[in-house]
């Protein structure tokens, strides 16, 4: 015999069901149980569906049993301070939790971070939907990281005043320390104009100061010198380099001195630039000694004494003259 229909029945069990769709789909969502150091930063992260903001709120050994902030422990949830996350347009949530930046230290252990949808703190949580995400904090491993200690280079040229590049930085000229410097492998680079580069590796090691000597080879260029008349004696730098016509080679770069002295001419000197791999002409006109004294009064020795006497001795006798 067929049973009569109970309307009522279904349609409750029709709204029980909605209901359930309707509370899973606004529920909070959040992480799993996480496993962690002290000291670690966390992410936790989940979605929710109807609100955009989250409040999160930690609760754990030692700590207010209402909760307290992530970041702050001194900021208690029963008092209205939580850690609030907005959540994006995606329904989804995400915190960067810096377990060393709480405004106090917390102990080994597990803790509980609450996620909530609206401001409430342990004590409320039927208020309002929410999840708990268990959290273990470890104490952390001690690790000695030697490459922490920094070291440094002392660092010394010949000659002097070198600029000094570490890897492509410029540092300074040596005689150079260069102090704080993370240990591994550089390179140094030490320049200075009419010089070679030098470029060397160098290691620095941890709470040690490395030195660095480095002789710097002087880049050279070549001079030639034709002299009128030729045959004439060369010195450069006071070093004697034969006769004219000459070409002398191997010569440093920079500023030199150059003398040329022949029987019977003017001994000149002038100052002549040698440029890195050029070779420079120099051509010196030289002047003879009887040339350029003629028609004039010597310029040393007793000469000008004598012709300053007479010179006054016939201004006297005109100045007498007259005065008869």
């Amino acid at each position: 015999m067929n049973q009569p229909i109970n309307h009522s029945f279904i349609t409750h069990v029709i709204l029980l069901f909605l209901i359930g769709c309707l509370v899973l789909t606004s529920a909070v969502s959040a992480s799993a149980g996480i496993e962690a150091y002290y000291g670690n930063t966390i992410i936790l992260q989940g979605y929710s569906y109807s609100n955009p903001t989250v409040y999160l709120f930690l609760t754990g050994p030692n700590l207010p049993v209402n909760g307290v902030a992530l970041n702050d422990l001194s900021a208690r949830a029963d008092e209205g301070h939580f850690t609030t996350v907005s959540v994006d347009d995606n329904d989804h949530w995400e915190y960067k939790w810096a377990t060393n930046m709480m405004n106090g230290r917390i102990d080994e252990g597990t803790y509980t971070v609450w996620v909530v949808n609206g401001p409430t703190d342990r004590s409320r949580l039927h208020a309002d939907e929410y999840s708990a995400i268990p959290i273990h904090l470890n104490t952390p491993i001690l690790v000695i990281n030697t490459r922490s200690i920094p070291g440094a280079l002392e660092l010394n040229t010949t000659p002097e005043g070198a600029s000094v590049l570490l890897g492509e930085i410029y540092r300074g000229s040596t005689p150079l320390t260069i102090d704080g410097i993370d240990p591994g492998t550089y390179t140094v680079t030490f320049s200075r104009f009419d010089y070679s580069r030098l470029s060397v590796p160098v290691r620095v090691e941890a709470g040690k100061i490395t030195v660095v000597n480095g002789t710097l080879i002087p880049l050279t260029g070549s001079l030639e010198i034709t002299t009128s008349p030729s045959g004439a004696h060369i010195v450069l730098d006071s070093a004697d380099q034969g006769t004219s016509p000459a070409t002398l080679t191997n010569i440093s770069a920079g500023n030199h001195t150059l003398t040329v002295i022949n029987k019977g001419y003017i001994t000149t000197e002038q100052r002549v630039r040698i440029i890195p791999d050029q070779t420079t002409p120099v051509t010196i006109l030289l002047e003879p000694i009887s040339s350029s004294t003629s028609g004039k009064l010597p310029l040393s020795g007793p000469g000008p004494v004598i012709a300053l006497a007479v010179l006054i001795v016939i201004l006297l006798v005109k100045r007498y003259n007259r005065s008869e």
